[in-house]
C-alpha cells in the first residue's frame, strides 16, 4: 500500500502495499468526451496504485480502452487520449493485491457480448474469489487474467440478459469481501460499495457532469463539488438525467478500513465525513499524550507521517522541524524487484538536514512498522547526521495480521512487531525507545468506532481466508 505521499517499509519489500484507484464520469452533455477528466482523476489517485494504469470511455454504444503498465502519465499522451471519445468513462489505478503485475491483469476490463459492452474498474479483494472462479470456468466462462477483479465482470456478463439493475445486485450479492466498483455500459455509469465499506467510494458533481472516485481529494482536482459518499451496502445507477440509489444489503456494522486514515488516503481527502487530515493531526496529539519522550524536536517521515508530527508536537509541546527530506523523484521503492534495488532506492530517497539535527534529541514520527528496514534506515541516517538520541514513535497499533481486503500484506510471520515488544523492536532498530498508539488512541483519533482494524487486532468485519491470503 503506498500511501498518500509517504515512505514506508512497504518500500523494501513485503510492506503494506496499496490499494487501488477508481475514477468515472458521466456528463449530460452528449457532446463532451469525460477521457481527459478521468485522465486527471486518476493522477490525483496516482498513490493508490502504480504498477497500472487504463481507462475505457463509451461513444454511440461503442466501448473503448486503453491501458498499459506504469504510470497515469507514462501510459497516457494526448494521442491515445484523443482515441477514447464519448460523454462517459471510467479509470483505474492498480497495484497487485491479487495477480502479478503483468497488462492482463490491468484495469478497466471490458466484456463485449450480444447484449452490449461493459467495463469495469475494482479496488478491494474478493474473499470467495477462487470459488465463484471455479464455478464460472464449470460453467464454459473463460479468464484471461487472474485478478479477481474478472470474476465481477464475467458474473454480471453472465447474469445481463435480467437488466443491469438485476445483473449488478445478483452478482453484488453473490461476491463476498471488500469493493468499491465503478462499472461503465453503454449509456449508465455505475457504482456500489461493499455492505461494509471497507474501500471508499464517493459521488461529486462537475457542471453537467456527474463524478464516481475512490476520494474526494479526485473531484476537487478535476474542478467538481463533493455530493457525499456512496454508502456501505449502496448500488448507484447514474444515466442521462438521473441518479438512482438502492440498497442491496441490510444495514449493518460499517467496517471501513482504517489504514485509509492512517496512511493510504491522501491528507485533502475526507472519507465517510471525517477529515484525513485532521485524523492523522489528532493520532499525532493522542500519541504526544500516551507516550511523550522528553526531546529537542519531533520530525515526521515525509510525507504521511508529518501531520501526526504536527500533532504530537502540539500535545508534547516538542518544536516540530521539517528533519528528514524526501525525494519527489523516486517512485515508489516497493515496486523495484529485488530486495537490493529496494534497499538502494529507499537509500536515496530520503535524506537529513544534519543543521537541524545535529546534537539534539529527536523524536521521529511514522505513520507504521511493517518489516522495519525504512527505521532502522532513518535512525542510521539521524545518528550519522548527528542526533544525541533518536525516540521512533509510531501513529498506529503494531501490524501484527495479514490485510484480506485489499491490501497487500506480508505473512503474520513476517510482520516485525509479531517478533518482538516495542522496547525490544526498538533496541533491534537502534533508537533510544519506541511506543506505538494503541488501539483506543487511534478510535479516538477516528472519533469513534465502525472501522476494520484486522491488521492490527486479528478481528476482521467479516470471515476472512486462511493464513494463506492472496498475494
Amino acid at each position: 500500500m503506498a500511501g498518500a505521499e509517504g515512505t514506508r517499509d512497504a518500500a523494501e519489500g513485503g510492506g503494506l502495499r496499496e490499494a487501488c484507484g477508481v475514477f468515472g464520469v458521466f456528463s449530460n452533455a452528449q457532446e463532451a468526451d469525460a477521457a481527459p477528466l478521468v485522465y486527471y482523476g486518476l493522477i490525483s489517485l496516482q498513490h493508490r496504485g502504480q504498477e497500472s494504469a487504463g481507462i475505457a470511455a463509451v461513444k454511440d454504444r461503442v466501448l473503448t480502452c486503453r491501458k498499459g503498465l506504469g504510470l497515469v502519465g507514462e501510459v497516457f499522451n494526448q494521442d491515445l487520449l484523443g482515441l477514447l471519445r464519448g460523454p462517459a468513462a471510467i479509470g483505474h489505478v492498480r497495484y497487485s493485491t491479487c495477480g502479478a503485475n503483468v497488462i492482463e491483469n490491468a484495469q478497466p476490463f471490458v466484456s463485449r457480448f450480444k447484449l452490449g459492452s461493459i467495463a469495469i474498474a475494482h479496488n478491494g479483494t474478493l474473499t470467495n474469489a477462487d470459488v465463484v472462479r471455479e464455478l464460472l470456468e464449470d460453467a464454459g466462462i473463460g479468464f484471461t487474467s487472474s485478478c479477481d477483479s474478472e470474476v465481477i465482470i464475467n458474473l454480471i456478463a453472465k447474469n445481463y440478459r435480467k437488466g443491469l439493475e438485476r445483473a449488478l445486485t445478483d452478482t453484488i450479492k453473490f461476491i463476498q469481501g471488500s469493493y468499491a466498483l465503478v462499472v461503465l455500459t453503454d449509456d449508465a455509469l455505475v457504482g456500489a460499495r461493499d455492505p461494509k465499506g471497507i474501500r471508499p467510494l464517493c459521488l461529486g458533481k462537475r457542471d453537467e457532469s456527474w463524478i464516481l472516485a475512490s476520494e474526494s481529494c479526485a473531484i476537487d482536482a478535476v474542478g467538481g463539488a463533493f455530493v457525499r459518499d456512496v454508502e456501505p451496502g449502496e448500488l448507484v445507477i447514474i444515466t442521462k438525467g438521473q441518479v438512482l440509489s438502492f440498497c442491496f444489503s441490510e444495514k449493518t456494522r460499517r467496517g471501513v478500513c482504517a489504514f485509509e486514515y492512517v496512511y493510504f488516503a491522501r491528507p485533502d481527502s475526507v472519507i465517510d465525513g471525517l477529515d484525513v487530515y485532521g485524523s492523522r493531526v489528532r493520532a499525532g496529539r493522542i500519541l504526544g499524550r500516551e507516550s511523550a519522550a522528553a526531546a529537542d524536536m519531533v520530525i515526521g517521515v515525509p510525507d504521511s507521517g508529518c501531520p501526526a508530527a504536527v500533532g504530537y508536537s502540539r500535545a508534547s509541546g516538542t518544536p516540530f522541524g521539517l528533519g528528514i527530506v524526501k525525494s519527489k523523484y523516486v517512485g515508489r521503492t516497493f515496486i523495484a524487484p529485488s530486495r537490493d534495488e529496494r534497499e538502494k532506492a529507499v537509500s536515496v530517497k530520503h535524506n537529513v538536514i544534519r543543521s537541524e539535527v545535529e546534537g539534539k534529541r529527536v523524536v521521529l514520527i511514522d505513520d507504521s512498522i511493517v518489516r522495519g528496514t525504512t527505521s532502522r534506515r532513518l535512525v542510521s541516517l539521524l545518528r550519522s547526521a548527528g542526533a544525541r538520541e533518536v525516540h521512533i514513535r509510531v501513529c498506529s497499533p503494531p501490524v501484527r495480521f495479514p490485510c484480506f481486503f485489499g491490501i497487500d500484506t506480508p505473512h503474520r510471520k513476517d510482520l516485525i512487531s509479531n517478533k518482538a515488544g516495542a522496547e525490544e523492536l526498538g533496541a533491534e532498530l537502534g533508537a533510544d525507545s519506541l511506543s506505538f498508539l494503541s488501539v483506543e488512541g487511534l478510535l479516538e483519533s477516528l472519533d469513534g468506532g465502525g472501522y476494520c482494524l484486522g491488521c492490527f487486532t486479528g478481528e476482521y468485519p467479516i470471515s476472512v481466508p486462511g493464513e494463506a491470503g492472496c498475494s
